[in-house]
């Protein structure tokens, strides 16, 4: 492997979380766009920084994704993400929830004071 492929052995992305967690990432990673950050390789520095990410998380989400020897050549962790992973018939899976309510409260037609172009791209209409 050269270049990038040694150093980016996995990700973390970051979403709604305190601005201070990225400061104190961007000290150790390379941050690749905002909230997102290429993990090193060592499992103990993953380790420890995934711990740091965990407890200065707020109610921030973060979800861990890197490298490792198994079948599909990587795993995930997730912190308060609605997403977790499960296993599959030996496959490791981000399950997304869905709730019968969360389906039914889905609203027909946008709120008042969306833009024509916005209710056009949320609902599709031409």
């Amino acid at each position: 492997m050269h270049g990038l492929a040694k150093l980016h052995r996995g990700v973390i992305i970051l979403t709604t979380c305190p601005a201070g967690l990225r400061g104190f990432l961007t000290r150790w990673l390379l941050e690749l766009s905002p909230a997102s950050s290429s993990v090193p390789p060592s499992p103990a520095i993953r380790g420890i920084l995934w711990d740091e990410v965990r407890q200065y998380a707020g109610q921030g989400r973060a979800l861990l994704a890197y490298q490792t020897d198994n079948e599909q050549g990587f795993a995930f962790e997730t912190h308060s993400h609605p997403w977790h992973p499960i296993d599959h018939e030996g496959l490791t899976l981000l399950h997304r929830p869905t709730t019968p309510s969360a389906l039914a409260a889905a609203p027909d037609t946008p709120p008042r004071g969306w833009s024509k172009a916005a209710q056009r791209r949320r609902f599709r209409r031409t």
